[in-house]
Formats: C-alpha cells, sequence, structure tokens
C-alpha cells in the first residue's frame, strides 16, 4: 500500500469531473421534482444521451454537437413520460422505472456499432494567468466547457427557483397543482417542460460520461449514475446548490475508492466499488423521515377534470 501515490491536486479535480454528470442530471431533476413530479427514468435518459450524444460526436467531429446531440436524445426520450405521466396519467413510479428499461435496451442497440470507437477529445479551458496559478490552476481554472456549464446551471437555477415569477409558479404547481389550476395556470403544460428540461439535463449528463469522464462507448456505462442523482436530490432537500455539494460529495467519494483501489489498500476492490451505493443508500436512510422539503404534490397525478 503507497498513499503517496495518491496526488491530492488531481485528487481534487478528477472529484470535480466525476461530479459533473451527477450534478447535471440531479438539477434537471430537481427541477422536475419541484413542479411535482416524480421521474425515476433519469438512468435511461443518461445512458441514452451517452449514446446519442457519443455517436454525434464521432459522426460529426464535434464534441459540443455531441452534447447537442445528447440534451435533444434526453428531452425526446422525455417525451415518452410526458406521455405516460401527464396524459395517460399512468402511476408515475411505474412509468419512470420503464422509462429506465426502455432507455437501457435503446441505447444498447444503438452503440452496437461504436464499441472501441474514440470519440474526438473535448479541449479544456485555459484562463491566461490563473491557469497557471500552482495548486489552484490546476483544480478550477483548467477542465472543459461543460464543467463549468453545469455550475453556471445550478446557479441559474437557484436564481429561477427564488427570485422569479417562473419558479414561483413552478413551486406553485409542485406544491399544490389544483390551487394552481383555479389560479388559471397550466399545470399539465407547465410540468410538461420541467420534464423536457429534465430530459435534457440527464442526457447531458450521459454524453459527459461518455465523452470527457470516460472517453468510449460500452454497453450500461453509466453504471447506476442516475439513481445516485436521484438520491442526490433528496440529499439537498430539493436545494440547488446544496445539489451542488452533495454532487461534488458523491464524486469524491468515486474518485477516492478508485485512487485508493490505485494505491494498493488492503481492502477488497468489491468493497471499494459498492462504497458510492452503499453511501447513498445510508444516505437516504437517514432523510428518509425527513420529507418537510419535498413539494407537497411529488408523485401526485393532476386530473384536468377536477
Amino acid at each position: 500500500m503507497d498513499l503517496s501515490a495518491i496526488n491530492p491536486v488531481l485528487l481534487i479535480a478528477s472529484l470535480m469531473v466525476a461530479a459533473t454528470p451527477l450534478l447535471l442530471a440531479a438539477i434537471g431533476e430537481l427541477v422536475v421534482e419541484k413542479a411535482g413530479v416524480l421521474n425515476l427514468g433519469v438512468e435511461g435518459m443518461m445512458i441514452t444521451g451517452a449514446i446519442a450524444g457519443f455517436a454525434a460526436a464521432v459522426e460529426t467531429g464535434s464534441p459540443l454537437m455531441g452534447f447537442v446531440a445528447a440534451a435533444v436524445a434526453g428531452a425526446l426520450l422525455s417525451l415518452l413520460f410526458v406521455v405516460l405521466s401527464q396524459i395517460a396519467l399512468a402511476n408515475q413510479v411505474a412509468s419512470g422505472l420503464a422509462l429506465t428499461l426502455f432507455g437501457l435496451g435503446l441505447s444498447a442497440l444503438m452503440g452496437q456499432k461504436y464499441v472501441g470507437v474514440k470519440p474526438p477529445a473535448m479541449g479544456r479551458i485555459d484562463i491566461p494567468v490563473l491557469s497557471d496559478l500552482p495548486v489552484l490552476g490546476r483544480i478550477l481554472f483548467s477542465h472543459d466547457i461543460v464543467l463549468y456549464f453545469g455550475i453556471a446551471l445550478t446557479a441559474v437555477v437557484w436564481a429561477v427557483l427564488k427570485y422569479s415569477r417562473i419558479g414561483l409558479i413552478l413551486r406553485a404547481v409542485g406544491e399544490n397543482h389544483d390551487a394552481a389550476h383555479a389560479l388559471g395556470y397550466k399545470v399539465v403544460k407547465i410540468r410538461t417542460l420541467a420534464i423536457l428540461f429534465g430530459g435534457a439535463c440527464a442526457g447531458l449528463g450521459g454524453a459527459y460520461i461518455s465523452l470527457i469522464r470516460v472517453p468510449q462507448w460500452t454497453e450500461g456505462m453509466t453504471a447506476g449514475v442516475g439513481w445516485i442523482a436521484l438520491a442526490l436530490v433528496v440529499f439537498a432537500s430539493w436545494k440547488p446548490w446544496r445539489a451542488l455539494l452533495g454532487a461534488y460529495l458523491f464524486g469524491g467519494i468515486t474518485v477516492l475508492q478508485l485512487n485508493l483501489q490505485a494505491a494498493g489498500v488492503a481492502i477488497p476492490v468489491e468493497y471499494l466499488a459498492m462504497s458510492p451505493y452503499l453511501i447513498t443508500i445510508v444516505v437516504l436512510v437517514i432523510l428518509s423521515a425527513d420529507k418537510s422539503s419535498a413539494p407537497a404534490s411529488l408523485g401526485r397525478s393532476f386530473h384536468a377534470s377536477r
């Protein structure tokens, strides 16, 4: 065992990269749940975004086009959830699980020709002077544009939810959809837009895994990240900035267990590999008793005829 082999600067920088797909998916799902909808299809939308973004990046030679395609693919897949949960009024939990299974199968079919293919590289943004700073330059100012976009998106979602009329309407729908409908707000339309936003964010998170974090395509490569993102929303008590901190926490656990494996820590690899998911379960158990922050209408279908 050689813990000196772990570079703390690279560890923290890698932590930010590992946290980004979690953050993107969690912020999207947070908006969806603020509208009173529980979409358990995050994993399916992420894996679909991963293959759609990978394929688009390979075919066009542009990683940015890959991310655009991933966002579109995630949003299109979320339309299936809209039809099931908002139009057909099917159970939201069952619809979300079906969406995940569909996404996993669809991605496996689409990705057959891309196994072993190398995608075009996404360059880092080097900020003059700041990128050259010792320690902080490598940690904070030498990443790709999507990582910074994730942080900026968190700030925008926080500001919109807290200070804007749009955020007020979204929260009203999530707290009491019947009252919001009585005031003249189109509940189904608002929830549909929130679901599409969540799907686009999940797609971006999936593409980040296949194009940047692990630049290759393998079947099922999201490996439960979508489920951790769902847990992260609960961990964050439906607050964007807490979602950011939580993403860095879970990202740090993931990176740390990989570094411990590389350092030869005398713990079976299987235990280290399952540690992020074990901690997710523990967090959910601890927080499950506190539902005071959850939107009151979360998971409840809206019947316009009432």
